[in-house]
């Protein structure tokens, strides 16, 4: 599952341009610019140098950036730049924390370009904007607002700027395991991960992968449950995720007072998965942005049965409306829909 699939056109990244495009504003001089929700599309392939700091924590979208040459990773602490571009995320919360590092790493003489799509958040993006770096310039192309914070006019509110900076720290949700703003489910219990928590058996042993594991609240359930788990490896494609799981696993190991080989990994899980796995629980993604993409239910189906010694069993839940049974049958010589409730249902399925 490639990155431009999962991305489709994106017509927010084609807006960031146009200012570019237009004149509106130049690249700096020393080509120091950072990128922060960088993706990669071929809108971007004229303006970008490899002396970009591009910050990328969905691991496709990362793959992607690499393979056009840009490097991905994050900027140090006192690094400014003369141009700081900004691809929102879509949760309102960790947008601000963006704005505000966007705000912390631009030069005084420098600007801050954003970009989203109407249907995204675009106006509440303008207003963030405004409030917390005064009057900016709009562009309208492409359905999206591209906004431009310059520094003849930009007057940082500090106060502000700390507070969505603090939106990035971790903190205990209704779960009880520790989160962030951004992340699937991050402050609720997910209606179909819990399902699958419900139905998994005690009886479950071995070594088990969590397939899209998020914060890892399926796997602290798996060690809760199953007192013959002996490892778990959790995959993840958000890394802004894996300080949480990684935590959340070693809290319930040690409150249970078990012994249980843990790791996370940052991973794209529809590249495939190491083998020999006895247990794979997934909750699979099946959308992005507004749009079902079933595919990505069909990749972790396709890694899990690959990960799976022979006999091994995959727990999966799922959107009762989409038609992964098919998918399964190919894969796993067994397929049983266990529960359904709530517009859910948990699948058995043994290789």
């Amino acid at each position: 599952m490639s990155a431009a699939n999962l991305a489709g056109r994106d017509e927010a990244l084609r807006a960031l341009c146009v200012p570019f495009e237009h004149g509106a504003i130049t690249l700096p001089d020393d080509g120091r610019v950072l990128f922060l929700g960088a993706r990669a599309g071929s809108d971007l392939a004229r303006w970008a140098t490899p002396g970009w700091c591009c910050v990328q924590t969905f691991k496709p979208f990362a793959d992607a950036l690499r393979h056009a040459g840009l490097g991905v990773g994050t900027p140090d602490a006192d690094a400014r730049y003369g141009c700081v571009l900004l691809l929102p995320a879509r949760q309102r919360d960790e947008a601000r924390m963006m704005l505000a590092r966007a705000a912390i790493h631009a030069a005084a003489d420098g600007v801050i370009v954003a970009s989203a799509a109407n249907h995204a958040g675009a106006r509440s993006l303008q207003a963030d904007m405004e409030a917390l770096l005064g009057p900016v310039e709009v562009i309208s192309k492409h359905k999206c607002r591209v906004m431009l914070a310059k520094p003849e006019t930009r007057a940082t509110n500090a106060s502000l700027r700390d507070q969505w900076l603090a939106f990035d720290a971790l903190r205990e949700n209704a779960t009880g395991l520790l989160s962030r703003p951004g992340l699937f489910a991050w402050d609720h219990v997910d209606a179909a991960s819990a399902l699958l928590a419900e139905c998994m058996p005690a009886s479950l042993a071995g070594r088990a992968a969590d397939l899209g594991a998020g914060t890892g609240f399926l796997s602290v359930a798996l060690i809760r449950q199953c007192v013959g788990i002996r490892a778990v490896d959790l995959y993840e494609a958000d890394a802004r995720a894996l300080p949480a799981a990684r935590a959340n696993l070693a809290a319930a190991c040690s409150k249970l007072g078990r012994d249980v080989e843990c790791a996370v990994h940052w991973h794209d899980v529809t590249t495939g998965i190491e083998g020999g796995y006895d247990v794979i629980i997934s909750n699979p993604p099946f959308h992005q942005g507004h749009a079902d993409l079933p595919e990505l239910g069909r990749a972790f189906i396709a890694s899990a049965a690959g990960g799976l010694r022979k006999g091994g069993v995959l727990w999966m839940v799922a959107n009762r409306h989409l038609p992964y049974e098919a998918t399964l049958r190919v894969h796993f010589a067994q397929v049983r829909t266990v529960a359904e409730r709530d517009g859910f249902k948990v699948i058995k399925a043994r290789r």
